[in-house]
């Protein structure tokens, strides 16, 4: 690693933690480096723990910031103190340190999605350059235009929402396309972004509960919820 992030490790797989990431990001973009960055939580953990090779993905991403409740939870009670820093929030942050020079490309989530997403960003942030909105339906067919596309536009940034794990299979299978590229799996940030969905209030966000405010929006959402005290058990006992 490079500038002064600190990695750490539950259950085999990186945390990095450390210096602002997205300044240590773009630093590295400077560099001609590039990033794949993964935003980790204790469901995605679990989901490595039973699938080796998003295991390899994940233990091969440039940065892993802690994204869950539980993560934070697990290394507090290892006597070390971080705190949660959610994909989303990195995202925007990043956004917002783009100069004129740079660019933004955003892909994935359901048709309209990305697009009304990018319109929020222009509004709120007149002159970031968007150079490309791709939804996530595209087809196998799809992909040789994409790919080109992609490789001929070359973002500073790509956010790619196809949800977990999918997007970092996506972006490792690809990272060659845009090598200079910062690379992140967003999720559902399209969705906020969009206006489709909420994040949770401020109190459930400083106080890691999040996640409660997410089951109270989608309670459909309540057996993803169980890999919660699951990772618990499993990473304390790695």
């Amino acid at each position: 690693m490079m500038g002064e992030l600190e990695t750490l490790s539950v259950m085999g797989l990186p945390i990095h933690w450390g210096a602002p990431y997205e300044d240590w990001l773009l630093k590295r973009h400077h560099q001609g480096l590039g990033a794949h960055v993964v935003t980790l939580n204790a469901e995605m953990a679990m989901q490595a723990d039973q699938n080796p090779p998003l295991k390899t993905v994940l233990s091969n991403a440039d940065l892993a910031i802690p994204d869950g409740a539980g993560i934070v939870l697990y290394f507090r009670l290892k006597g070390k103190r971080i705190q949660r820093y959610p994909g989303i929030e990195l995202a925007e942050s990043l956004l917002h340190k783009l100069g004129t020079e740079h660019s933004a490309f955003f892909l994935g989530a359901a048709p309209g999605v990305a697009a009304a997403a990018a319109k929020t960003w222009r509004a709120r942030q007149p002159g970031l350059h968007i150079v490309g909105v791709q939804d996530g339906y595209f087809t196998p067919q799809d992909l040789p235009t994409l790919e080109d596309q992609l490789k001929a536009l070359q973002p500073t940034v790509i956010f790619v929402a196809l949800g977990v794990p999918r997007q970092e299979f996506w972006i490792a299978e690809r990272r060659s396309l845009c090598p200079q590229a910062i690379w992140i799996g967003v999720g559902g940030s399209f969705d906020i972004w969009a206006g489709n969905k909420e994040r949770a209030p401020a109190f459930f966000c400083n106080n890691n509960l999040e996640w409660l405010y997410r089951l109270y929006q989608e309670p459909w959402r309540w057996r993803r919820m169980l890999a919660l005290p699951k990772f618990a058990i499993r990473a304390l006992t790695y």
